[in-house]
């Protein structure tokens, strides 16, 4: 900052201030640093802009969740054919 525009701060009184962010975040939710494909980027802004306007951002939370509940939902799916016919199968004599 130039010296004639930070002159403008150097009085204001910090002595009551908090440190940490200026908006809370939402509970059950953690900032992280992530990089991603371009493509990936470009899909996901290009759908925030198709539909005018959004966050690109919540977009991927939401696949990202939708994938994770999909995959558990099959494998609970899977465990339970399995269990089924195990009690068809062929028993072995000792």
């Amino acid at each position: 900052m130039k010296k004639v525009v930070a002159e403008r701060y150097r009085n204001i009184d910090f002595s009551r201030a908090k440190r940490g962010p200026v908006v809370t975040p939402e509970p059950g939710k953690t900032k992280i640093s992530i990089r991603l494909d371009n493509t990936v980027l470009e899909y996901f802004r290009t759908l925030v802009d198709r539909a005018g306007g959004g966050n690109y951002q919540t977009l991927i939370n939401d696949a990202l969740l939708e994938h994770v509940h999909r995959r558990s939902t099959l494998d609970v799916v899977r465990r339970v054919v399995r269990e089924e016919l195990a009690a068809y199968r062929p028993r072995r004599r000792s």
